[in-house]
Formats: structure tokens, sequence, C-alpha cells
């Protein structure tokens, strides 16, 4: 066999890093289920013509195609690609489960999306995303924007990461601004405003004359729009004054600016100086057509939003029912690299298993089976010893793997005892009744640098 060739974007963790991710995803899951939201798996592709159509994504799609499919001929596997989003998979399955599903449906889903962009820190070709979305049937209430927001901050918040900062804007905003302007296409222009982070205030307004034909003023008017923003713990009231002082007007702007407001202020009484608004924030999919979230570490804003979302009214849609929706999306493969590219956290073991039974002799192993299944049925992770070697070779291996108790089994009827090999403390115990401490029952997330991290 040839050495295998590693294909960049598609990363495979190592145990300990592993370990890592199943905590965050853990840790995300338990506030989601806190919340009411319940599982979801959809599907790994979609219809191309319909992941084309939900934004700026043509260049980024897999497709998925029968390697012995015949060329020239008509094959349904060749219109399939791998999803992009785990949106467009949701928006499909309402649909076609509206009859079996209880509005408003509220649902996570943690899964592997693809997209085919250039491999860098906190871009992948292959990572996981964890999404919670709450969908209406024709209505949706304005309260759950807030609630999707202040989850996704709760959920965050209980990891041991950096602060976090969520930046909100609002889509009609930007919109109804461009318009007010005079600008035709504001979804397109408003796609091109997404690039403002990324490539700059210059670039964006020379697209922005280029390829949306606005004027130098129009341009640079756009520029200095997405530059309003509200310090955290103000409100709004810089953030509207800036905005009167453009004097542009528009009915759309408007009625941005007062939901806007309302994100603003709700945030604010339950999570102070968490959420601030940013006009600069756009969103390139063309689906969101309200709130639009983006949220970073702070002090690690270079790696881009971790977890983004927003409102989308449109995105499910049979004849005349429509399915209006709010999501939130955290970037679990994102969040993880750089936490571990970045030494931000670490965990106390890779394994799952709290003890290691040892085995006096292979005679006597089932001994230690007996001893491991007791512990089993208590909840408690167990793994008995690969070999009979010498005590001192076993717990070796259990320091190796990170399992913090040994077991060794007694003789004459005796249950044995067990060891903290980090302390050295044994103890007599019965696997009818001892358990480890909960903080050992299961691998724990620790911030290395307490200072960067909640």
């Amino acid at each position: 066999m040839t050495r295998p060739r590693p294909l960049s974007g598609f990363p495979e963790l190592r145990p300990g890093d592993q370990a890592v991710e199943q905590i965050v995803v853990d840790g995300l899951r338990r506030t989601f289920e806190l919340h009411g939201f319940a599982p979801l798996r959809t599907r790994s592709v979609e219809p191309v013509d319909v992941l084309l159509g939900k934004g700026e994504t043509d260049k980024e799609i897999y497709l998925l195609r029968r390697l012995q499919a015949d060329e020239g001929t008509t094959d349904t596997d060749s219109a399939l690609g791998l999803h992009f989003d785990l949106t467009v998979p949701l928006a499909r399955y309402v649909l076609e489960n509206a009859g079996h599903l209880t509005f408003p449906y509220r649902r996570y889903q943690i899964q592997p999306v693809w997209r085919g962009e250039r491999p860098q820190e906190g871009r992948y070709r292959e990572f996981v995303q964890a999404d919670i979305d709450i969908v209406g049937d024709g209505v949706l209430a304005f309260h759950h924007e807030v609630e999707v927001a202040l989850v996704a901050a709760e959920a965050l918040s209980s990891l041991p990461i950096p602060p976090i900062r969520m930046r909100v804007n609002n889509r009609k905003v930007a919109e109804g601004f461009y318009s007010g302007l005079g600008l035709a296409d504001t979804g397109a222009v408003l796609r091109t405003m997404d690039k403002v982070d990324k490539v700059g205030g210059d670039a964006v307004a020379a697209m922005l004359t280029e390829i949306h034909a606005a004027t130098p003023a129009q341009a640079a008017a756009c520029v200095r729009f997405a530059g309003i923003s509200s310090a955290p713990g103000a409100g709004m009231e810089a953030v509207l004054a800036a905005v009167a002082q453009t004097g542009v007007e528009h009915p759309l702007l408007s009625e941005g600016l007062v939901e806007l407001t309302r994100v603003v202020d709700a945030a604010e009484q339950a999570v102070p100086g968490v959420l601030v608004a940013d006009l600069s924030i756009a969103r390139g999919l063309d689906y969101y057509t309200g709130t639009v979230f983006e949220t970073h570490l702070l002090g690690h804003e270079s790696l881009g939003s971790v977890c983004s979302g927003g409102r989308y009214d449109e995105l499910a849609r049979d004849g005349e029912r429509s399915f209006p929706g709010v999501g939130m999306s955290v970037g679990v493969s994102r969040l993880v690299g750089a936490l571990l590219g970045r030494g931000l956290v670490a965990t106390d073991r890779a394994v799952p298993t709290a003890v290691l039974v040892a085995v006096v002799d292979e005679d006597r192993r089932s001994e230690s089976d007996t001893i491991a299944t007791t512990l089993r049925r208590r909840g408690i992770p167990v793994e008995v010893s690969p070999s009979a070697a010498k005590f001192g070779k076993q717990i070796r291996h259990a320091d190796r793997r990170g399992i913090p108790y040994v077991w060794f089994p007694g003789g004459s009827g005796s249950a044995g005892d067990v060891k903290d090999i980090r302390s050295g403390e044994q103890v007599a115990a019965d696997p009818g009744t001892w358990a480890p401490p909960p903080v050992d029952t299961a691998p724990a997330l620790h911030a290395t640098n307490p200072e960067e991290s909640s």
C-alpha cells in the first residue's frame, strides 16, 4: 500500500483533539435541549438547482456523481450536490414533512457540511456545524429572533472559551438604505458589502462602482454606512443618530431600524454587553430577510465568525403556504480548530474511560470482566487491562491513556482496591457502591489561559 497522502481542508483529529470536539458538541447539545430544541438529521445531498438558488455559492458546491455513470445520459445523481449548510436541507425537510410537524417547529442539527473553499485557519472543505432553528407556519413571532440569539450566546458561554461578542444587523436596514440611495439590485449590493471585513472599504467601494454601477458618492455612502455600530451596553441611540445624519430615508430602512432596536434592547436586558448593533453585518446568502447575526471570540477576531444566522421568510414555501424561520449556526470545526490551534483549551484525558480494571492473571480475567460489567451498569466508563502484565506496567498503561483510576481485583471473595494514580491514594472498594467523583466521570475541557477564557 502506498503512503497515504493528506488532503487539505478535510481535518481528521487526533484522539485528544477529538475529545475536545466531542465535549464542545455535547455542551451545545445540552443547552439546545434545555431550550426545547429536538434533534434532526437530514441527508447530505440536495438537488444542485436548489443549492444554487440560495446565494453566491456556485463555486463552493461539491457535486455528487456515480463513477460508472454513462456520459451523455440523463442521470439524476449528476444533479446532486453536497449541502453547504444545514438551513437549505431544513427548509426542504419542513416542506416534505409539514403535516407531521408541530409549529413553531424547534430543531437542532449537528452534521458535517461541505464547501469547496481554499483551506486556511477556520475554513475547511468538510466541517461540522451545529444549528438551531425555529420555523413557523405562515407566521413566526418576532420574539424568536431574540430567543435564538440568546440560546446561542448561552450555549457558547457554557464552554471554557474566550468571551464572545455577537454583532447584529437587519437586512431591511441595509436594503432600505441602498434603495434610499437609488441603487437598484440591493441584494447584489448587499452580497458585495458582505466582503467589507475581508477586503476593506476601498476595495468594496471599487466593486460597487465597477460591478453595480454605483456613483463614487453612492459607494462612499455605503462604506460609511457599514461603519456604523454601537458600543457594548450602549443601546441603539448613537446608531439611530448616525443613520439619521446620512439623510437617507426609505420605509424599509425605518422598519428595519425598529426591529433592530427591539433585538438590541431585549438582548441587553438578558445578556448585558454581549450583543451590539453593527451595520456592516450583511450575510451573503440570499435567503436572509430580517435580523442577521455574526459572533466573534474577543481577542481572536481574525478567526472570523464562529456563530452566525438570521431570519428567513421565503426559504420554505409550498404554493400559498410559507414557513418563515430564524436560526443560528455554530461553526464547530472552526471553533474547535481555533481552540486547539491557538492553545486556548485542553482536556484532562483523550478517552472516556474513568477506570482501568487490572488483570491479576489471564486465568482470572473473568473476575476483572465481572467488576467492569458491574461498574458499567452504574454508568461508569470502564476498560479491562489488555494484558496481565505486572501491576506497575498496567498502571503505566492507564497513565498513558489518561485513565485516572485503576481497580485491583481482590482474592477470596474480596472486590479489591481502587487507586487514584494521580494522587497515589488507594482504598478498598465495592463495584456495586463505589463511584469516582463527578469531575472524573467523563473528560473535561479546561481553559489553558484563564485571562482569555470566560
